[in-house]
């Protein structure tokens, strides 16, 4: 099995979503990563971890809100943020790395 320092350890980015279910701003975000993976398809990985079910994964990063982006590759964080973003935000800053 896959685990999360395996994939984020990949050599393309990892895009990361912090969220919980009861979020409602994480529920927004979710058809932006939708269309964000619709237009760079293999290009990027996109993840959500459930900060309820992966308590340890979250306080590993310091995780404090949701929804929170982080992009890796190659297990480096790269970029992080905590809040909704539009896709074309989200564009702006995965687009360097690619």
């Amino acid at each position: 099995m896959e685990t999360f320092n395996d994939v984020i350890s990949e050599d393309r980015p990892v895009l990361v979503d912090f969220f919980a279910t009861w979020c409602q701003p994480c529920k927004m975000l979710h058809p932006v990563l939708e269309q964000l993976k619709d237009t760079l398809g293999d290009r990027v990985r996109i993840i959500k971890v459930d900060v309820d079910k992966y308590g340890q994964t979250a306080a590993q990063y310091g995780i404090q809100a949701v929804p929170t982006l982080m992009l890796f590759r190659k297990g480096q964080i790269l970029w992080r943020q905590s809040g909704v973003m539009s896709k074309a935000d989200l564009l702006a800053v995965i687009d360097p790395h690619l």
